[in-house]
């Protein structure tokens, strides 16, 4: 790795200590796998809660992006939302806070399924991303979290370990359901990655951002997944704004902005939940371009103009936040 790039390992490390050695603070239960592999349940038996989502929320921008809480009075009742902003947002999104590790093990209804984000990312997963990124982490302390409403078996946990190339005390896991409170924030505010990674897709070049910040509405919980799933994807695709400073010229800042919205989409106008139903359950069957924020600003850093498009879709919102 270019040592004069951010090292989100090094740079997450203390946020994971501060919800290693304060717990009760967050909600969450800290535990060792017999392995000694460090796991933090933040939802599965334990509260957990805004304030722990909002903590790996940054864990998972590798410590390069900061995460608040807020308001916006351009939504009358789901006004609270989660906003992110950071310093290096092509690293912190794409390199780390995506969840872009895919694990698994076992097969039929007890087969176990999950989704990685974080800085171990950087080090194990293969994703061909980090190829096109140019970024890779030497071995060493790491943290990984997992989208999950249960712990991984033994398998899972060894892969990782194995592919980081590190001893197993190195590893910290933090585990996240989609029902819960944390697992809830720490979906959303992927608001600006999800934003990073229609930029990528757009393949509108990664070296021309400068700086991003984003916000989305924090939905109602479900203890049914799908219902959950649904929420935090449609606070993304009808409530979420996103801001890119580019540093690139005005046709192009004005190009990005017109295609980064989520109502670009073929599939946008139904909640996720009936479009995830109509394709079978299938996502690859869904339009890659639907995910992405619902408003979008570009501003071109050299000339100072500001591009706009899409809107917010408040009525959409409630439809999928009220729906049971």
């Amino acid at each position: 790795m270019n040592d004069r790039r951010p090292n989100v390992g090094q740079l997450s490390l203390p946020l994971v200590d501060a919800m290693r050695t304060a717990p009760e603070k967050f909600r969450v239960k800290v535990t060792a796998d017999p392995s000694g592999v460090q796991i933090i349940d933040a939802g599965i038996n334990v509260a957990g809660g805004l304030e722990a989502g909002r903590q790996i929320s940054e864990i998972c921008l590798g410590g390069l992006g900061r995460v608040s809480f807020g308001t916006n009075p351009k939504f009358g009742r789901w006004c609270w939302q989660v906003h992110v902003t950071s310093s290096d947002p092509v690293i912190a999104c794409l390199a780390s806070q995506y969840a872009g590790w895919s694990l698994s093990h076992g097969e039929g209804k007890d087969a176990f399924h999950a989704l990685g984000s974080g800085p171990a990312r950087a080090i194990g997963s293969h994703e061909p991303l980090f190829d096109q990124l140019n970024y890779r982490l030497p071995s060493g302390d790491t943290v990984l979290v997992l989208e999950v409403d249960r712990h991984p078996p033994p398998e899972v946990i060894a892969k990782i370990v194995s592919r980081c190339n590190i001893e197993p005390n190195q590893l910290t896991l933090i585990l996240t359901p989609t029902t819960s409170l944390a697992g809830g924030v720490q979906i959303v505010a992927r608001v600006l990655e999800v934003g990073m990674h229609k930029v990528h897709e757009l393949k509108f070049p990664l070296t021309q951002i400068v700086d991003g910040a984003g916000s989305a509405p924090i939905p109602p919980p479900s203890a049914d997944f799908m219902t959950a799933m649904g929420r935090t994807n449609d606070a993304i695709l009808f409530g979420g704004q996103i801001h890119l400073f580019v540093d690139c010229d005005d046709n192009a800042a004005e190009q990005l902005a017109f295609e980064l919205p989520s109502s670009t989409s073929r599939d946008f106008g139904r909640p996720f939940g009936a479009i995830f139903k109509a394709c079978d359950y299938d996502f690859y069957k869904i339009d890659p371009m639907l995910f992405s924020p619902a408003n979008c600003a570009v501003t071109e850093i050299n000339s100072g103009r500001t591009f706009f498009a899409g809107d917010l879709r408040e009525d959409l919102l409630e439809e999928s936040f009220e729906n049971a």
